[in-house]
């Protein structure tokens, strides 16, 4: 087919631009475009979702506002909601819904909304919501302690029990002398009385017998209650840790050849019990060793009734292990320990030379008379 040929004017004008195409009949449909609205929104959503769970982690592990260190107290069934209200008043984090939001959220996300802890809880400065949450998930409570000296009887205990201000409520049943174990013991605020008495009953059971399967044969002692009597007259004898061992292994004798204890600790507390040594006392009077009383073991054979406190670890191991000596007899040294003997006689020696050094400082303790002054 021939093409007529443009005219001079036709082939200056441009040619007509091309029609749009028309829209496709599945574009128009409504189907269609609730579903790209859908799209778009959900695009949207997760960009939003991940920008602020981003933003969250940060604020969730960023330094907090605390300035100073702080003490807060969580109180048992407080809730996550009553745990974050009391972050917020101690300034542990910020006091604005938005940082509680974050906060209450992120330990949601962690899934320790259950799991958070009460007690007594010490803060730093700067401390983040994820240290925070770290803390009272796994019970990072301040700790008090109360320490129990060796050979203390149940009375000296329970005083002390009594008077420390971080414990609560009233001691309903006295634990028996002999049945504490002295040590420290760590709780923390809020703790019960009774029931850190019950942790020491507890603690000396379980140590009385394993030292009761460990002990020597052959010893004068048929019981581990009998172990704790004759341990808690060594405590009472001797503080030194070296000197438990022979202080028992003489008892040990004694008893195997039917002699007296004649220990004077058994003394006093026959004759004032448990509160035999709550008051310093200077010595033994003569009229207390003659005063009949079922514990003193000038007067009984074998072992008193019963112990005459609570004795450590060291005591009692002494006894159930103690020296293998021939001693029979101890005095005091003047030095703080004491001097054995195998023989009355050396026993006798030793006594006189005792006294020799009590009378020394008496005299050394008595006021010098003044001089009179003279003149030339």
């Amino acid at each position: 087919m021939r093409i007529k040929p443009k005219s001079p004017r036709e082939a200056l004008q441009p040619e007509p631009a091309p029609a749009p195409p028309q829209r496709s009949r599945h574009v128009r449909n409504p189907l269609v475009i609730l579903s790209n609205l859908i799209i778009t929104l959900a695009v949207f959503g997760l960009a939003a979702v991940g920008s602020a769970l981003y933003f969250g982690k940060q604020k969730f592990e960023e330094p907090g506002p605390l300035t100073e260190d702080a003490t807060v107290v969580i109180a048992s069934g407080s809730g996550l909601s009553g745990i974050t209200n009391r972050l917020a008043g101690r300034g542990v984090i910020n006091d604005s819904l938005f940082d509680e939001w974050v906060f209450n959220l992120g330990i949601r996300f962690y899934k320790n909304a259950t799991d958070l802890k009460a007690g007594e809880y010490a803060f730093a400065p700067g401390v983040s919501m994820h240290e925070i949450m770290k803390d009272l998930v796994e019970g990072n409570a301040v700790t008090h302690s109360v320490t129990i000296p060796e050979g203390w009887t149940t009375a000296q205990i329970i005083a002390r029990v009594r008077e420390h201000p971080i414990l609560v409520g009233e001691i309903t049943e006295v634990p028996e002398e002999g049945d504490l174990l002295p040590q420290t013991y760590t709780f923390a605020r809020g703790t019960n009385r009774q029931d850190v008495l019950e942790q020491m009953k507890k603690a000396q059971g379980r140590l009385l017998a394993e030292i009761w399967e460990r002990r020597t044969d052959g010893l004068p002692v048929a019981t581990p209650e009998e172990l704790v009597v004759l341990a808690s007259i060594v405590e009472k004898e001797t503080a030194l840790a070296d000197e438990r061992p022979r202080v028992a292994g003489v008892f040990v004798n004694r008893l195997n050849k039917n002699m007296r204890l004649q220990s004077d600790p058994t003394i006093l507390y026959g004759l004032y019990g448990g509160e035999a040594w709550l008051k310093d006392r200077s010595g033994i009077k003569q009229s207390e060793i003659n005063a009949e009383n079922k514990y003193n073991t000038y007067q009984i054979d074998g072992l008193p009734p019963g112990p005459i406190g609570n004795p450590g670890r060291a005591a009692m191991e002494a006894v159930a292990n103690p020296s293998r000596t021939q001693d029979l007899f101890f005095v005091a040294d003047g030095t703080g320990g004491h001097v054995f003997a195998e023989t009355y006689e050396q026993h006798q020696e030793n006594v006189r030379k005792w006294r020799q050094i009590e009378r020394q400082r008496r005299q050394a303790e008595e006021p010098q008379e003044t001089q009179p002054a003279t003149s030339n």
